[in-house]
């Protein structure tokens, strides 16, 4: 099989796994990403680090330009954010942790507010 139809199935099976309506400002998501590290000896290994946190804004309708802000808090208080491209090969698997009940659909204001967001009660069916 050729690196093309490799390329091409992995990005079918991607359009499956990953939808951008799935995704809302306000949810507090799990992002597996596949990190590449190289040792001393030059060999290259893979692993997948997480990055938990909270969407503040969701960019895209499609799965080519579409694009979620995470925003975690770190060590010592320190804030976070990543920009994660949901069509990119890194970005393995994003699970949703929790939803939040929110009124905007950019939660920027999040980076300087210190109360705590209320969370959605789901129904269970």
């Amino acid at each position: 099989m050729s690196e093309e139809q490799h390329t091409a199935e992995q990005q079918d099976s991607q359009k499956d796994r990953i939808n951008p309506a799935d995704f809302k400002p306000g949810m507090t998501v799990r992002v597996h990403q596949i990190v590449k590290d190289v040792n001393a000896k030059g060999e290259e290994k893979q692993r997948i680090q997480i990055f938990e946190g909270m969407i503040l804004s969701k960019k895209g309708k499609q799965l080519e330009n579409a694009r979620i802000l995470v925003r975690k808090i770190g060590a010592n208080r320190i804030g976070v954010e990543k920009l994660f491209p949901l069509a990119s090969s890194n970005v393995a698997k994003i699970e949703v942790v929790k939803k939040a009940k929110v009124r905007r659909s950019k939660l920027y204001f999040l980076r300087s507010y210190k109360k705590r967001l209320r969370e959605k009660q789901v129904a269970k069916v």
